[in-house]
């Protein structure tokens, strides 16, 4: 630390957190946190190099592992989830990854929702099993399904994404927190939809919390990068020597742009949370629009939960189905409605002050199977709206064109 800095104090709030944590400033004093982009670290003589390769002397090293501009983020998400720590990776799919090498070997067994993102259930189900990994999909809702899929012994993770994505559904993390502990387990909660803002896993008894921080954390849909919050002994002790291994790297730059994207975190998530609700409340009451999923919504199966959970909020992202009588006939609806939009963005990603829409049984769960797909509730006539920032009543003139012109 330099003589410009100061300790933070004990107990600061969330919103200030997300603008002050990070390492100490330089000897130059920038106020805005510096931008390392090298790609290894200068030492001062061999027996330091030696020392510090050893992990007997703290240093940076090379930035496929260690950066200070990654550690600022690193850092400063953990400070907000109220973990020890925290890794970064280059992708939210890449941290799920290296959450499983680290931790999982052959004959060990997973237990994780049906409704998580399809890229999560091709990446467990499938290609996990590949190297002996096995693992069973539950109702997301259902803690007696998990339960029951529990085998004593063998089962070392469970894998919750809360709120889904795309049906929103919401799971009691406490309760699958006592389930995994109880059996020797860990539970690893995706808190990409809610982020710290609105939810904070660590608090409701998980271990390990998961991040796309391509999403909210960065919000601006400008880079990909991914996130694992937890205690030292996990993040440290098994995930850090995978990733310096296998090279599971968060970039400099893009580490950056998620620290900077992290100090309008708050401000932005009850925004997004406020716009999608009004938007939620307003489909429902369409006349084409068969059901809205939405935890910020009386009408939706966890809401009580969800806010519980959640801070109140709903969070940003929904799901409505249209009413139809075949799939055919549904598939054929939600692309005129989707493509009778002009604000909104097309595509499947989210988390950006632009409204983004999608149709998660072509794109974002496109590649499972149809008996994958309707397990998880992915059917034609679904639409996953992410909402925006823009003027509320702009975003729903826009879907209005098209849900007032359905045949």
């Amino acid at each position: 630390m330099n003589a410009n800095d100061k300790a933070l104090s004990k107990g600061l709030h969330i919103d200030t957190l997300a603008v002050r944590e990070a390492l100490p400033r330089t000897a130059y004093g920038e106020h805005s946190e510096a931008l390392f982009l090298t790609s290894s670290f200068v030492h001062p003589d061999a027996a330091t190099a030696a020392a510090r390769f050893a992990g007997e002397e703290d240093g940076f090293l090379y930035s496929r592992f260690s950066n200070p501009t990654v550690a600022s983020m690193e850092r400063r998400l953990a400070a907000l989830e109220g973990t020890e720590d925290a890794i970064g990776t280059a992708s939210g799919m890449g941290a799920i990854l290296l959450l499983m090498l680290g931790l999982l070997q052959a004959g060990d067994h997973v237990v994780c929702s049906r409704s998580v993102f399809g890229s999560i259930i091709k990446l467990i189900g499938g290609e996990f099993s590949r190297f002996g990994v096995e693992s069973s999909f539950v109702p997301q809702d259902d803690i007696a399904a998990w339960k029951a899929a529990i085998r004593p012994g063998k089962t070392r993770l469970l894998f919750a994404e809360t709120p889904t994505n795309p049906l929103t559904e919401v799971c009691d993390i406490r309760a699958l927190a006592d389930l995994a502990h109880d059996c020797g387990a860990l539970l690893a909660v995706d808190n990409c939809f809610c982020t710290p803002v609105l939810q904070r896993p660590r608090e409701l008894g998980a271990d390990l919390v998961v991040h796309s921080a391509t999403k909210y954390l960065d919000g601006q849909g400008r880079v990909i990068a991914g996130a694992v919050c937890g205690t030292t002994e996990l993040i440290e002790g098994r995930l850090l020597p995978v990733q310096r291994s296998a090279g599971i790297s968060l970039s400099p730059f893009n580490a950056w742009v998620v620290l900077k994207g992290l100090e309008t975190l708050g401000l932005r998530m009850l925004a997004h949370s406020a716009r999608a609700l009004e938007l939620a409340r307003w489909l429902q009451a369409q006349p084409g629009v068969a059901r809205v999923h939405y935890p910020g919504l009386e009408s939706h199966p966890q809401h009580a939960l969800a806010m519980r959970q959640q801070d109140g909020q709903g969070g940003a992202v929904l799901a409505f189905e249209l009413a139809a009588s075949n799939p055919e006939e549904a598939r054929r609806r939600a692309f005129h409605v989707i493509d009778q939009t002009r604000l909104c963005s097309i595509t499947a990603n989210l988390g950006d002050t632009k409204t983004t829409i999608t149709h998660p049984a072509t794109t974002t769960h496109g590649r499972l199977k149809d008996e994958q797909r309707q397990a998880a509730g992915i059917g034609q006539g679904l639409i996953r709206l992410a909402v925006g920032l823009e003027h509320q009543p702009d975003i729903q003139a826009d879907l209005a064109r098209g849900l007032g012109t359905l045949a």
